[in-house]
């Protein structure tokens, strides 16, 4: 099976589809980009925060890639979640060059109210910055609109997207 990273802007479900997919496979792991960004822990910089912050994504993405390959390589199926850019994404394909990207998607109010129910890592003006950004990434193979789906319903979906393509 090929890598499949799930992308989409805050709270459209990326962790919570991510890691029900993976857990459904006979043997995946899931990486969540952020957890890989966040190991700097001393002058961290997030993606929006000038120069430094693009090199760290540029990093996290690097490193998620060489992990994702060696698990890959070991046999081990791979969910990715991370905001892409078409900068980002073209990292990825040429990292993990057959990898499926899957765009979620769901409506800004849904996302919001769904961003209530976690705790909160960015600013109201980045949740609504990342997802204006989204609207612009034109790199992913599928979308899938889950405003109206329980995850349930969305991981199967997205399961069998990731099987068929």
């Amino acid at each position: 099976m090929r890598a499949l990273i799930l992308t989409g802007p805050p709270a459209v479900g990326k962790s919570t589809i991510g890691r029900l997919v993976a857990r459904e496979r006979p043997c995946a792991a899931f990486i969540d980009i952020d957890d890989v960004r966040h190991l700097v822990v001393s002058g961290h910089a997030a993606p929006w925060d000038g120069p430094a912050g693009l090199a760290q994504q540029r990093l996290g993405v690097l490193n998620g890639c060489a992990l994702a390959g060696n698990f890959l390589d070991g046999g081990i199926d791979v969910v990715i979640a991370d905001v892409l850019t078409d900068t980002t994404a073209g990292l990825y394909r040429s990292s993990l060059p057959d990898v499926l990207i899957l765009k979620l998607e769901a409506d800004f109010g849904e996302a919001e109210r769904r961003a209530g129910t976690r705790p909160v890592h960015v600013t109201a003006a980045e949740f609504r910055a990342m997802h204006d950004q989204q609207a612009d990434f034109t790199g992913y193979d599928i979308r899938l609109d889950v405003t109206k789906l329980p995850a349930q319903e969305a991981t199967t979906q997205v399961r069998d997207l990731w099987s068929t393509r």
